[in-house]
């Protein structure tokens, strides 16, 4: 947990990080292109495989006086749960998650972030905002995500 002093304001502003670990499988293939350009863009990738992903999850704002928390470390674990673990973890994403699969979205690491990033959004406190994610598809990919 890191400490900013926000000059406009008396109340310092802190951003809280939590790591999560999962592993999925997934095609990177898209529907808007032929196989032969889907194998030349995608490579060995357009067939099914699997990551152990790792995100870092960055949720910023102002400390609570009463109880000296940005977030109970609890309420953020079971949001992660809820929207990363539970619906990625052991998971085919191109076959499991609806918004892959309902969609010409290709299962790239960028576009999994982004879809991460609103599901978290959506159920954190109103005192309480993202500032970054990240998504290590292996130990040398990430994408870093700021919204």
């Amino acid at each position: 947990m890191s400490v900013n002093n926000n000059n406009n304001t008396n109340k310092p502003v802190v951003y809280l990080t939590r790591i999560e670990m999962f592993d999925s499988a997934h095609r990177l293939n898209s529907e808007l292109l032929d196989r032969q350009t889907n194998c030349e863009t995608f490579g060995k990738c357009n067939t099914i495989h699997g990551h152990h992903y790792r995100v870092e999850l960055t949720v910023k704002g102002t400390v609570d006086p009463i109880t000296g928390f940005l977030m109970n470390t609890y309420d953020i674990n079971q949001i992660m749960d809820e929207t990363i673990l539970k619906p990625f973890d052991h998971k085919f994403i191109d076959r499991d998650i609806p918004y892959f699969k309902d969609s010409n979205i290709s299962s790239t690491v960028e576009n999994i972030v982004v879809y991460i990033w609103k599901a978290v959004s959506e159920r954190l406190p109103t005192n309480v905002s993202l500032h970054s994610m990240k998504l290590y598809s292996t130990e040398k990919n990430v994408v870093t995500y700021f919204g």
